[in-house]
């Protein structure tokens, strides 16, 4: 038996590490087409990097825990929340968390705060996604 909306608020997601690899920054370059040298060398990090660490990073799957129907999930939104860049070789933690859940028109909106931590423990950027599921 699933749960209601409001008791998702405050799921967490399994936490995870990722170490911001050359290799991986210059694929990400290459497949957004932003080419510039120092994305291509792995010296600097396209704003858009933190896609590749939840892609390649592990944890567990927001969508198990919220159970939802992928054939009924859309990705609505993507906001990142810059502290500072991200440096090449760092590893990035990061820890996400159900900020708010809603039904609206038929459809159910969860959005994802995910904080991106260094080593130190210093936010890097914090980054909220749209999930939008249909009924």
């Amino acid at each position: 038996m699933s749960i209601g909306l409001k008791e998702k608020v405050g799921l967490k997601l399994e936490a995870y590490t990722f170490r911001v690899e050359k290799g991986k920054i210059k694929e990400l370059a290459q497949a957004i087409g932003d080419v510039k040298e120092e994305y291509l060398n792995g010296e600097a990090v396209p704003p858009t990097f933190p896609t590749v660490i939840d892609f390649w990073g592990g944890g567990a799957s927001s969508s198990e825990l919220l159970n939802l129907n992928m054939k009924k999930v859309l990705h609505g939104e993507q906001e990142y929340e810059y502290f500072r860049e991200i440096v090449p070789d760092e590893e990035i933690t990061v820890h996400g968390v159900i900020e708010k859940a809603y039904s609206k028109a038929a459809m159910n909106f969860f959005i994802i705060r995910k904080d991106y931590l260094d080593k130190h423990g210093e936010t890097v950027l914090i980054s909220r996604s749209t999930i939008i599921e249909r009924h």
